[in-house]
């Protein structure tokens, strides 16, 4: 019997997730499908040829407990792989928006691929694995209406963009950093859908990109011409004029 080797896949209901599951069955891992609904899980599940082989782990991640149960469901999983993918936003004044929730996206999008990557770091060296970090160019500016999304996601940055200097020819990791795209995050997290549709990229192309970029050695991944041409104005806009246009443009 063939052993199929490993990967963490976090957020994989839907959106990148969904597509980075198809492409990893592809070159033939089996899946540690984690989300936090079952039932949107089976939908990926679903679409994939071979269901039998992967495993579900349905929880939240924004909470320790949670992700310490996760990580030990999977103690005795030989892990070559991990797509940090799961996160979400809110957007709205972050005065008037709840506070337990602002620090959930804080949670779920920083501090749980942070925890999650510490426990699995000994197994994915010793496997000579991979690591792909799904950040965003959220977190190359600072964010007004969205400022804790923005703040996870350059945290999540620059973590792994500093995990990659530090474990240079040990493994593999990939800071994937999108801007829009159509994977619903705009509908869930309440932000203006329709602007910026000209930047928007398909999820395929980013994750093919992605993939890309791991077997090439790892990198920091800005993938697709129309968000590379984002990156460019992003970095190269003073961030005053980048901090006016973005106000305006998420003004609830």
């Amino acid at each position: 019997m063939t052993v199929r080797k490993s990967v963490l896949l976090t957020g994989a209901s839907g959106g990148f997730g969904m597509a980075f599951a198809q492409v990893l069955e592809q070159e033939g891992y089996r899946l540690l499908l984690h989300g936090r609904n079952t039932s949107r899980l089976q939908l990926t599940l679903g679409v994939l040829q071979h269901p039998e082989r992967h495993r579900l782990l349905s929880c939240e991640l924004s909470a320790r407990k949670d992700v310490d149960a996760l990580l030990e469901s999977i103690a005795d999983e030989d892990v070559f792989g991990l797509v940090n993918n799961a996160g979400h936003g809110i957007w709205g004044s972050f005065e008037q928006c709840e506070g337990v929730a602002q620090a959930d996206v804080l949670r779920t999008d920083l501090m749980a691929p942070v925890m999650i990557a510490h426990a699995l770091l000994p197994r994915l060296k010793r496997a000579g694995g991979f690591m792909i970090n799904v950040s965003s160019l959220a977190g190359e500016a600072p964010l007004p209406y969205m400022s804790t999304y923005g703040a996870a996601k350059a945290g999540l940055t620059f973590w792994s963009e500093a995990l990659r200097a530090e474990l240079r020819g040990q493994l593999r990791i990939v800071t994937l950093a999108p801007g829009p795209s159509p994977t619903g995050f705009r509908k869930v997290s309440g932000a203006p859908m329709g602007k910026g549709s000209f930047f928007s990229t398909p999820i395929t192309t980013i994750v093919h990109a992605a993939m890309r970029c791991m077997h090439q050695g790892g990198g920091y991944c800005v993938p697709g011409w129309r968000h590379r041409l984002l990156w460019l104005l992003i970095t190269c806009t003073p961030r005053r004029l980048i901090l006016f246009l973005m106000a305006h443009y998420l003004r609830p």
